[in-house]
C-alpha cells in the first residue's frame, strides 16, 4: 500500500515521504495512529507542508549542533580505569562514562545515547568515538583509556613485557 508520512518513523521514512509499505503495517500501525495516510491530493499537500516545517526545524537544530560540534573538534578525553593482571579493564568504559567525561572536559551537555559506541571499551589505549547530535551533524572525539593510580605498576609491567616480546621477535 502506498502511503504518505506525516511523522518520522525511525528506519522507515521521514515526514513528507511517499513510500510503499506492507498492507498490515499500514492498516494496523500507521493509519490508526495518524502517522501516515493514503496518498490523496489533500494528504500530499498536508505532508508537504509538514515536511517544509520539519526541514526548517531540522536546519535550526543542525545550526545549534554545529556550534557544539565545533567545540568538540580535536578533543581528547582521558578516562582512568582499573586494570587487571592481563591488561584488561575491571569492568568497562561505556557511553555513559564517555558522555560524563566530555561534559566535564568541554562543558557540553550530552545524553549517553548520543555517544555511538559499538561495544564497551575493555582495554587500555586510544579510540575514536562518534558523537551524534542530529541526523545530519556528528563529531569525533578521541577517548584515551589510561590506568588509574593503583593500576599503574601493573600496566607498566605489562608494557615492559610487551616491549620485551616485540624486541625478541
Amino acid at each position: 500500500m502506498k502511503v504518505v508520512f506525516f511523522e518520522d518513523v525511525e528506519g522507515t521514512a521521514h515526514v513528507g515521504e511517499v513510500k510503499e509499505v506492507k498492507n498490515g503495517f499500514a492498516r494496523n500501525y500507521l493509519l490508526p495512529r495518524g502517522i501516515a495516510g493514503p496518498t490523496t491530493k489533500e494528504n500530499l499537500q498536508r505532508a508537504n507542508a509538514l515536511a517544509q516545517r520539519e526541514a526548517r526545524r531540522q536546519e535550526k537544530l543542525d545550526a545549534e549542533a554545529r556550534t557544539v560540534a565545533a567545540k568538540l573538534e580535536n578533543l581528547t578525553v582521558t578516562i582512568e580505569a582499573r586494570v587487571g593482571e592481563t591488561g584488561r579493564l575491571f569492568g568497562s568504559v561505556t557511553n555513559r562514562d564517555i558522555a560524563a567525561a566530555i561534559q566535564s572536559a568541554a562543558g557540553v551537555e550530552l545524553e549517553h545515547q548520543q555517544v555511538l559506541l559499538p561495544e564497551p571499551i575493555r582495554e587500555l589505549g586510544q579510540r575514536t568515538v562518534e558523537i551524534k547530535f542530529t541526523r545530519n551533524v556528528s563529531a569525533e572525539v578521541t577517548v584515551d583509556v589510561v590506568p588509574d593510580a593503583a593500576s599503574k605498576p601493573v600496566a607498566e609491567k605489562l608494557a615492559a613485557a610487551q616491549a620485551e616480546a616485540a624486541a625478541a621477535d
